[in-house]
């Protein structure tokens, strides 16, 4: 038997609607972590960005970064000793969107912000990326029943997922365990979450596709 690994920092990532914070909240229980969540139901520009993307962009892209930026400065700085944590995004992703929403001249302004703050954040030593195809988000977001989020366009989450694709692609700033998370529910279903909350344990290094047996025979 794989011998398992003691994570203190684990990030959870993934597009809209593919279930990254159910994951987060249901890791903290296991493994007796902190939760450290986004509170996107804070910002007062997202609504209007959803409505109109192209003038709610800039306003709910700041209070993002001003707000996660605070958020893990604050972790930063926190006891040498303090619990396991379980987070529902890293930094990095705040740039991604930024990118994918922003025109060119919203986001030489944005970074101007984020080179300014010089934001010092904890490192994961364990990054777990959730991949779905956009049909299955879409499936995801509508289940769930958030008003505005019913007006998220199908284009708009084809770009992010391609955007989160070429990132991670490149990412090597810690342990990295991609998973296939169109076709098992961790959340709804104990065995897929079982079997995934093994696989997070065993990881400790490199690179990992988990891409179990039964999502094949779906």
């Amino acid at each position: 038997m794989a011998k398992e690994t003691t994570h203190q920092f684990i990030a959870v990532e993934g597009p809209i609607g593919v279930g990254k914070t159910s994951l987060a909240r249901r890791l903290c229980g296991s493994l007796g972590a902190q939760p450290v969540l986004e509170q996107s139901g804070q910002n007062p520009f997202l609504e209007r960005f959803y409505r109109n993307p192209r003038a709610g962009a800039l306003p709910t892209q700041l209070y993002f970064l001003l707000q996660r930026a605070q958020q893990l400065t604050a972790l930063k700085q926190a006891d040498l000793f303090a619990p396991v944590r379980v987070a529902d995004y890293l930094l990095e992703k705040d740039r991604l969107f930024a990118r994918v929403t922003l025109d060119d001249a919203e986001y030489a302004l944005y970074e101007q912000l984020y080179a300014r703050l010089d934001v010092q954040t904890p490192k994961p030593d364990l990054v777990v990326y959730l991949q779905a195809p956009v049909d299955v988000l879409l499936e995801r977001i509508a289940r769930r029943g958030v008003d505005y989020e019913q007006l998220i366009d199908r284009g708009y989450l084809e770009r992010l997922n391609e955007a989160y694709a070429r990132f991670f692609h490149e990412f090597d700033a810690a342990p990295l365990l991609i998973v296939n998370a169109g076709a098992i529910d961790p959340i709804a279903n104990q065995g897929d979450y079982d079997e995934l909350l093994a696989a997070i344990k065993r990881m400790s290094r490199g690179r990992l596709y988990y891409n179990p047996l039964r999502s094949r025979a779906i």
